[in-house]
């Protein structure tokens, strides 16, 4: 097996999904203490005690309690390499997540054990299914009081279509909560209420009557029996396929039943996998280097006021000081300054190989979705989703003064991904479009502190935008309500104000021919409720 192959199949590259405040972010700094990263973990919530998560490393997440971006954590962890995207939970923030889980092999998705699966859960768990992601759930918050665990695998079963095999079985749960059975390793993981776990092999637990003549791990005893008999069967091919989950209990807060959870999963989930490009399948182990862009980040270090294009390869070795070239420009670069990450800290990275995320300084040429390779081969992968803004609003700089700053903003983070530009046609009126409004605070927000400029919004409502060729413009057909537009790259639209102006619109000229580009997009069909 030569370098590449063997450096290849020790990665293991994933996303954490959840609905908010499920314990996702909490989750992934488990994880992060468990490869010997952090020394101690915060919580998304940790204001009083002045520690934050980890992976939100942005300052406004801090003040606010939530991730709002997709941080990327690299780290070894036995005999892998690891590689951890922590998606934003909050539905304003769903476009990031969705192109993030392009970038992943593999999905843990946590779902809260008081509440059960939930609108964001389900939303993004269906993106999953729908590129079949290997899907593994961790059960959250089993310390407090919530739902039965039976309840809680019938409805991952009848609402996410998808078979369930619990790996650990819980025995009781808030204050009667005693551990985990652990079927696969055939030990009872005692929880002690401290961070130290108990690993009681079956073979011994006739030696701790204080737990086995307990009247709720004898009931959680039966419940398993039950499972035994009458459960799934455990099928790894179903699991690669995204047909069959295996499913985990414990609480990430405690922290209990993550590295059980963790030393399983990491043995199970799935090595870097073939990618369709425009020359078709390229494979992992495939001698020449390539990757894409799935995410740009301005900004992560305010003191260099810098731009990081994250690319996840997906081929070859990567080598600092390599060159490469851009397929959709055909231009070459040297990527000199590349990087890995923990949130907000870096170090310089020299080689890396599929499955590894890196960043790379980005000299402003750079889109999401662009295809990075070397050799002469010029494909293209896939393209990455794009998605409809719901929302849409004028913005202005409130000192005219500070024009070249707003314009440099307003580029950057239209560049990122975080908002979508357009302009009134023929003016410099510009219009962003963003999925919810949580965006817009957060777009104001770094305009504030990382350009120095204060903008105005002015609302636009919500708004349908249809494309026309640009020698169907007339002018005189449009005004406030049905308004004429231009995206970032110069093509016409219309924003009509509602579906009865389309609706009007295409009856009084039927002639004009009307495009939803979103809608062109396969990925669409995925994000409807």
């Amino acid at each position: 097996m030569n370098d590449i192959q063997n450096e290849m199949k020790k990665r293991r590259t994933f996303a954490i999904i959840s609905h908010p405040d499920a314990g996702k972010t909490t989750m992934t700094e488990k994880m992060l203490l468990l490869g010997n990263l952090i020394r101690s973990a915060g919580t998304v919530k940790g204001k009083k005690s002045g520690k934050f998560a980890t992976s939100d490393w942005m300052e406004i997440e801090k003040q606010r309690g939530i991730s709002v971006t997709s941080s990327v954590m690299n780290f070894p962890y036995k005999d892998y390499q690891v590689n951890i995207l922590d998606t934003p939970g909050h539905e304003d923030f769903s476009e990031d997540t969705y192109r993030t889980l392009t970038a992943v092999d593999s999905v843990v998705m946590v779902i809260d054990g008081t509440k059960g699966i939930e609108a964001q859960t389900l939303k993004l768990f269906k993106v999953c299914k729908m590129r079949g992601i290997p899907i593994f759930t961790f059960i959250n918050k089993m310390d407090r009081e919530g739902r039965e665990p039976f309840e809680l695998m019938e409805e991952i079963e009848e609402t996410l279509n998808i078979e369930t095999y619990p790996m650990t079985w819980p025995a009781g749960m808030g204050k009667r909560f005693l551990g985990v059975f652990d079927r696969q390793n055939e030990q009872f993981v005692q929880y002690t209420g401290n961070e130290e776990e108990e690993y009681i092999p079956y073979a011994d637990l006739d030696q701790h009557p204080e737990l086995t003549e307990n009247a709720t791990y004898k009931e959680a005893e039966e419940e398993m029996m039950l499972v035994d008999e009458a459960g799934e069967d455990f099928d790894m091919d179903k699991v690669l396929r995204g047909e069959q989950t295996p499913v985990f209990f414990g609480s990430a807060l405690a922290p209990f039943g993550v590295e059980t959870f963790f030393n399983s999963f990491i043995d199970m989930a799935p090595e870097p996998a073939p990618r369709k490009s425009t020359e078709g399948v390229v494979s992992p182990d495939h001698e020449e280097f390539s990757g894409f862009i799935f995410k740009i980040q301005a900004n992560m270090n305010p003191q260099h006021r810098d731009r990081v294009a994250f690319v996840r390869i997906c081929s070859g070795k990567f080598e600092r000081g390599m060159n490469v070239t851009l397929s959709r420009t055909g231009k070459s670069f040297k990527l000199a300054q590349s990087q890995q990450f923990v949130a907000s800290s870096r170090g310089t990275v020299e080689e890396g190989y599929a499955g590894d995320i890196i960043g790379i300084y980005d000299p402003n040429v750079y889109r999401i979705g662009d295809t990075i390779v070397t050799g002469k081969s010029k494909f293209q992968y896939d393209e990455l989703p794009q998605f409809p803004p719901e929302i849409f609003k004028k913005v202005t700089a409130k000192n005219v003064m500070k024009s070249k700053q707003f314009r440099k903003g307003l580029e950057q983070l239209v560049q990122e991904g975080a908002i979508q530009l357009f302009k009134r046609y023929r003016f410099e009126d510009y219009i962003i479009g963003a999925v919810g409004e949580l965006q817009y605070e957060v777009f104001e927000y770094r305009m504030k502190n990382e350009y120095n400029v204060d903008i105005e919004l002015t609302q636009l409502g919500e708004r349908i935008p249809r494309w026309l060729n640009e020698d169907q413009v007339d002018e005189s057909l449009f005004d406030e309500r049905n308004m004429l537009a231009e995206d970032r790259e110069g093509n016409p639209l219309v924003l009509f104000k509602n579906d009865f102006s389309l609706r009007w619109f295409k009856d009084k000229n039927p002639d004009i021919e009307l495009t939803d580009l979103f809608e062109v997009n396969q990925y669409n069909q995925t994000f409807e409720n």
